[in-house]
């Protein structure tokens, strides 16, 4: 078995994230991984894992990147791979162009995968047309059948991105290294009831809303206090600095610390009292939501989008209306002397070896048609 991954690059993100899971728990299997991409931090580990990378700019937003579809043929023609998976949408056009010139006889099965609620268009449609499509949730399907109509269902798995339950189990527990290095890197955080807002610092995370959440926990005495972990994207400062201008207007600059990336995420989940999920629009997995209940911390997150799939399973009452602050809040003042457990065992289908399973039910299901 032989497949290619087609993405932009592998800097940090879900979708990197994702490939990278796929190679290690694809190659150990026999399976031979190819990934083309513009490259990025992340290649050292594609490679560690038996994977082999091969640096094209195939993500690149520009029509000029179209000029790669009869390199990318040729690509396919040396490799014969068995599936052709794609990733992102300008890859995906690529990929899929490329696959149209290949003769019938050598051409790889298409696997697309909607990693996210992307906007509705014909650009977006390529996403739809893989010989077999995969939802990263069940929520991520409905969006696909609802907006991509021509879709058949059939050709609609739902693969639901993992958690490494060797990894991240309730059991985890910072080393009293790591925790004196956090203590002393951050203070203020000390005696402090620590909301953690984790992901990249966006408008659409909801990073504003904790300004009347912890307005209103303080108001009842509970000396609550925002752990915003995530790196700011080159554009986004001036959003950064009006969160910041907006904590400070509320009087509540000393409640909120930004931490910028973190590559100890795991321990920063754990050394944090609840993780929150407050984005604006469904997110379609929710990542970093599923890793801290997996370790066994709560989370409280707006109910939609794969978060509120998440909480149905594991930890319903953390549920809130979105955009609620008021029932946010009331919920976090319960839960400041009374934290709940999330479910565990981790349940199918969230663990790797469910994700990895899956895709080579599917790979090889595929494979057999040709």
């Amino acid at each position: 078995m032989k497949v290619m991954h087609l993405l932009p690059s592998l800097s940090s993100g879900g979708v990197e994230q994702v490939v990278l899971e796929l190679c290690q728990g694809l190659c150990p299997l026999g399976v031979e991984n190819i990934v083309v991409s513009a490259g990025g931090a992340m290649t050292e580990g594609i490679t560690a894992a038996g994977a082999r990378h091969i640096t094209l700019p195939v993500g690149r937003k520009s029509l000029k990147t179209f000029m790669m579809v009869p390199r990318i043929a040729r690509l396919i023609k040396a490799e014969r791979p068995d599936i052709l998976h794609l990733h992102s949408r300008v890859p995906a056009w690529v990929g899929y162009l490329a696959a149209k010139r290949v003769k019938r006889n050598i051409r790889p099965a298409v696997v697309t995968t909607f990693h996210g609620f992307h906007s509705v268009n014909f650009y977006s449609g390529i996403m739809a047309k893989g010989d077999r499509v995969i939802a990263v949730s069940r929520c991520m399907k409905q969006h696909i059948l609802e907006n991509y109509p021509s879709t058949p269902e059939e050709k609609i798995t739902v693969i639901p991105n993992s958690v490494d339950t060797t990894q991240n189990f309730p059991e985890y527990a910072p080393t009293a290294e790591w925790r004196a290095a956090w203590q002393q890197q951050f203070p203020e955080l000390q005696g402090k009831f620590t909301l953690c807002l984790p992901g990249r610092i966006t408008r659409i995370k909801g990073a504003a809303h904790l300004i009347p959440v912890i307005s209103a926990l303080r108001a009842r005495g509970i000396p609550a206090h925002a752990v915003i972990v995530g790196e700011t994207k080159k554009g986004k400062e001036a959003f950064r600095d009006e969160v910041k201008a907006a904590f400070a207007a509320a009087g509540l600059q000393d409640a909120v610390t930004w931490t910028g990336h973190r590559r100890d995420l795991r321990d920063v989940l754990c050394a944090c009292d609840v993780t929150l999920s407050l984005t604006l629009i469904p997110e379609s997995f929710g990542k970093t939501t599923l890793d801290a209940l997996a370790l066994g911390r709560p989370v409280a997150g707006y109910e939609h989008g794969g978060v509120g799939e998440q909480l149905d399973i594991f930890l319903p009452q953390g549920k809130v209306p979105v955009g609620d602050t008021a029932a946010m809040a009331d919920l976090l003042a319960a839960w400041h002397t009374n934290p709940p457990k999330p479910h565990a065992p981790v349940p199918a289908p969230y663990r790797r070896q469910d994700m990895i399973g899956a895709h080579m039910e599917l790979y090889r299901e595929l494979a057999a048609q040709e």
